[in-house]
């Protein structure tokens, strides 16, 4: 019995870990976005944002990650009301990427 508990946490452990992982499309949309947002934006699960106006991608929300049209403004050049935010564009697989990553590293909304 002493030795099952140990044996069950570490599963549990390891078990955890590898759902956290990001899978090759999602690690290789991270890089992508590292070269063309971090300059302002937190791309991944930590870290805070080099410019205060510049969300944290990890703190999108479902609104615009689930929203149908997202993808398609990735590839048609998604932009924003900033001014020094440059159109970034995607081309189909890309955006995939990009979507499924940010999906994958959504923080837990925190209940008010």
């Amino acid at each position: 019995m002493n030795r099952v508990v140990p044996a069950l946490l570490a599963v549990s452990i390891l078990w955890s870990t590898a759902s956290q992982a990001l899978d090759l499309e999602q690690r290789r949309a991270e890089a992508m976005l590292q070269r063309m947002c971090a300059r302002c934006h937190a791309v991944g699960r930590a870290g805070t944002s080099r410019n205060e106006l510049a969300p944290p991608f990890r703190n999108l929300g479902e609104n615009k990650l689930y929203d149908p049209d997202f993808m398609q403004r990735l590839q048609d050049g998604y932009s924003s009301i900033h001014r020094s935010m440059p159109t970034a564009r995607f081309g189909r697989d890309d955006a995939e990427a990009v979507v499924s990553y940010l999906r994958a590293i959504q923080e837990p909304r925190k209940p008010k």
